[in-house]
């Protein structure tokens, strides 16, 4: 906020001005912060299928259960590792299988890694002879929402490019416009004050609503144990 403060008051020599867009940034470095929360959720979701692919794979060559998930804290998909590494720590620690597979389903937190997991702890209790059939149709239906969700998250892109020319085109415009003395001397007054917070106001609420009917709802964790 304070680079894009002193870069526009270079630019503009409008204190009043520079504030604006300090402020515009800095809403929107708030907003890129919650896109990567996002972001880690949709890596995580679009592993799955790799996860049980790994477990399947390990089943299959022997390996117990217990043993096919720590090796997932080496061998399984980049995101979620760190997960998988706690795990392993857990159940060497505590020796409980059980509750370490419901501290590492807590700390993935997506809908999609509980069905995997409660998988895992129902054929732990009930045993496990059907698992893999059992891994390998959530694994086909996991691959298909997933292919549903991205092609429909295609389809809307457009929206969100809507709303970032929308949101920033003004702005931008503003910019250009206040190498103008005159423009600077405008927006330096009370009205041109208003005007401004005004159109803050209502380029976060345009983005925000842009984004939100761009924006998939995400599915309810039926598994996460709360009520």
């Amino acid at each position: 906020m304070l680079l894009s403060l002193s870069l526009v008051f270079l630019f503009s020599r409008s204190l009043v001005i520079a504030a604006a867009f300090s402020l515009f940034v800095g809403i929107f470095v708030v907003l890129a912060q919650r896109k990567s929360e996002s972001k880690r959720s949709s890596e995580i979701q679009s592993a799955c299928p790799e996860i049980i692919d790994h477990l399947i794979s390990g089943l299959q060559s022997g390996l117990s259960l217990n043993e096919s998930l720590v090796g997932l804290s080496l061998r399984g998909p980049v995101a979620t590792r760190p997960y998988f590494e706690d795990f392993r720590e857990d159940v060497y620690r505590t020796g409980d299988f059980m509750g370490s597979l419901e501290r590492v389903k807590s700390h993935l937190g997506e809908p999609s890694t509980d069905q995997v997991i409660e998988a895992l702890l129902i054929s732990k209790t009930l045993g496990g002879a059907e698992l893999i059939n059992i891994l390998r149709l959530l694994s086909n239906f996991i691959r298909e929402d997933l292919t549903l969700r991205r092609e429909i998250l295609v389809k809307q892109n457009w929206i969100k490019n809507s709303a970032h020319l929308s949101a920033g085109a003004p702005w931008i415009l503003l910019l250009l416009l206040s190498t103008q003395p005159a423009t600077a001397a405008s927006f330096s007054t009370t009205s041109g004050i208003a005007v401004l917070i005004s159109g803050l106001i209502m380029t976060c609420v345009a983005y925000l609503w842009m984004n939100k009917l761009g924006q998939l709802p995400k599915p309810s964790r039926v598994f996460s144990g709360k009520l």
